[in-house]
């Protein structure tokens, strides 16, 4: 198997997981942990997430050079759709979601109480999404590969 083909299998599988880690165990449990304040767990989940999103950066990036260097994995439609659905998905919580969460948890460190807004539930709705979605193009990558 090419070292293409391994990347299209592998990366998406490593990005489910860092996923999956961060953002539905590490963000809540932080604040579990005793002696982490409000303060320090927005501080946390901001250094945090920041990772997160470069190493994602870097996920979507392999696939979509790897995608674009072989015909294999652009050969459904549907590998298509969900490797855009992928890039659009990160590129508004890159671009748009992730500063605003960044200026609420500010407003909180410092003292002040921002607005209700419904910024966080966007963001949770589209790491499930993007959740379903690496989880749906991992099982297509697979099944392609075993047949």
């Amino acid at each position: 198997m090419s070292l293409i083909r391994r990347l299209i299998i592998i990366v998406p599988l490593l990005w489910l997981g860092f996923v999956l880690s961060i953002s539905f165990m590490e963000a809540w449990l932080k604040f579990q942990a005793e002696g982490i304040t409000q303060i320090i767990g927005l501080n946390i989940g901001k250094l945090v997430f920041g990772a997160l999103n470069k190493a994602e950066i870097l996920f979507v990036s392999v696939l979509l050079v790897s995608s674009y260097k072989t015909y294999w994995s652009l050969k459904k439609k549907t590998l298509k759709r969900i490797l855009i659905s992928l890039t659009i998905i990160l590129l508004l919580q890159t671009s748009h979601l992730l500063p605003i969460l960044d200026i609420r948890a500010n407003l909180i460190i410092n003292g002040e109480t921002p607005s209700a807004s419904y910024f966080h539930f966007y963001y949770v709705f589209l790491e499930v999404l993007k959740v379903i979605l690496l989880c749906v193009f991992s099982h297509q990558t697979l099944t392609r590969y075993n047949e």
